[in-house]
């Protein structure tokens, strides 16, 4: 069961779609002149009124899914991580909803901080924490710091007041390949991120900690990869983590009470494409971890996870109007005025979407179509033989599902155009939560001459 199959919704009919929109958000509704709506806002007024390129973003979808996780997880720690997209309002809904918050920078930790969540219920990571994200971190009081690498561990007992002892966890590779593509897969070795099991690295890392005073090894962390759909990873992870802390227990006498098995789990971007079942997920990791205590004499840690995309994707919709159909012997481009600006996921990973018209009621024959953005880039696609209608034209409007991570969090002003505005919706009521970036804006941080 994935974490859309727990939130309530009723089958959407479009055409050509009798099951419904699995890769729209539950409160997607069709509306007889082709438009569409999400949490009773019609995409085509929000538009109008908002301009294009427009993010929306679902406030009930995002709340409904951090619910489904604090169910199906009730004794764990769950931590939305704000890489995949963060403003002021998302880290509230999360705070809210129960849920911690994973940062990566200093910057991710001020505008949490800033707006009231929890320093207390904040983990931060990253592979290369500059010494201003360390002194952040220990200055406002982040719950735990998850030591990445040997560098990280005397400069963080360096900057940790003499009366103080700062919670940390140890980054580990536990050498197993999952993911949707290579440039997402972080649990092998030979990659940047973590210290490894397999060369020691790990245990060496354990051991200096162990060591300083002013650190709390608390528990280990790992975080295998992205676009993750099974279980099976996973329960590979735990029996390695679990490995490694009685080892940890065995060398040095302590029982670490904490592990973070961190996030990565699959959403759908088009039909028929798996998600992760989080049900499942709960139940076999509870098993793994379960038998695998019992198995090395150990009490069963605390789990903590990192959901990111699951909790914030499905929610985001973004709206393009088209500028310009172009229409060659073997491909119609369909160009519109986003891209790779606002979503560079395509260029970077080649992946695809479900674009759709919406805001007038087509009776041509669907096509494949190539939708592409308008910076100068040939790579600025953002699906590929996307089936739209024949009679898809400038000044029609395109919106793109499942689109509420890893893109405006990526979002460049490339070739000086700013980034699209991010607009909430619930209950029938769209309100800005990001404005625009202005040419001003862009302008205001170029001061040579």
């Amino acid at each position: 069961m994935s974490v859309s199959s727990l939130i309530p919704t009723v089958p959407v009919p479009f055409p050509g779609e009798p099951g419904g929109l699995p890769v729209w958000p539950a409160s997607a509704r069709p509306v007889r002149d082709g438009d569409v709506t999400v949490a009773g806002v019609s995409l085509a007024e929000a538009a109008d009124r908002f301009g294009t390129p427009l993010y929306v973003l679902d406030e009930g979808e995002v709340r409904d899914r951090c619910r489904a996780y604090r169910a199906a997880f009730p004794d764990a720690d769950v931590v939305y991580a704000a890489k995949a997209y963060l403003c002021r309002a998302v880290a509230r809904w999360a705070q809210e909803e129960g849920l911690g918050l994973d940062v990566c920078s200093a910057g991710e930790l001020g505008l949490a901080v800033a707006m009231g969540f929890p320093a207390d219920r904040i983990v931060m990571h990253g592979n290369a924490k500059s010494p201003e994200d360390l002194a952040a971190a220990v200055r406002l009081g982040v719950g735990r710091i998850v030591v990445d690498g040997l560098a990280e561990i005397a400069r963080l007992a360096s900057i940790v007041p003499r009366t103080d002892r700062q919670q940390v966890m140890v980054r580990v590779v536990p050498g197993i390949s999952a993911g949707g593509h290579a440039a997402i897969r972080t649990g092998t070795d030979d990659q940047k991120f973590g210290l490894s099991l397999a060369d020691g690295s790990a245990q060496h890392a354990i051991d200096r900690i162990v060591g300083q005073p002013h650190l709390e090894l608390v528990g280990l962390h790992c975080h295998i990869g992205s676009q993750i759909t099974s279980v099976r990873p996973y329960a590979a992870a735990v029996r390695r983590m679990v490995g490694l802390m009685a080892h940890v227990r065995d060398q040095h006498g302590l029982v670490l009470p904490q592990l973070d098995i961190g996030g990565g789990h699959a959403i759908a971007y088009r039909p028929g494409d798996k998600e992760l079942d989080i049900r499942v997920l709960a139940d076999r990791l509870g098993a793994e971890l379960a038998d695998g205590c019992a198995h090395a004499r150990l009490p069963v840690p605390r789990l903590t996870l990192e959901p990111g995309r699951a909790v914030v994707g499905p929610a985001g919709v973004a709206v393009y109007r088209v500028l310009s159909v172009k229409r060659t012997p073997g491909h119609t481009f369909v160009a519109v005025d986003g891209g790779m600006g606002d979503n560079p996921r395509p260029a970077l990973y080649g992946v695809r979407y479900t674009p759709r018209l919406i805001g007038r009621r087509s009776d041509a024959d669907p096509a494949p179509a190539t939708v592409v953005g308008r910076h100068c880039e040939a790579g600025d696609i953002l699906a590929d033989k996307a089936l739209l209608p024949g009679d898809v034209h400038p000044g029609d409007l395109i919106a793109v599902p499942a689109a509420g991570a890893y893109q405006l969090s990526m979002a460049s002003s490339y070739n000086m155009v700013g980034r699209p505005p991010v607009v909430a919706v619930r209950d029938g009521a769209a309100r800005t939560l990001v404005r625009r970036e202005s040419l001003e804006d862009i302008n205001r941080r170029d001061i040579g001459l």
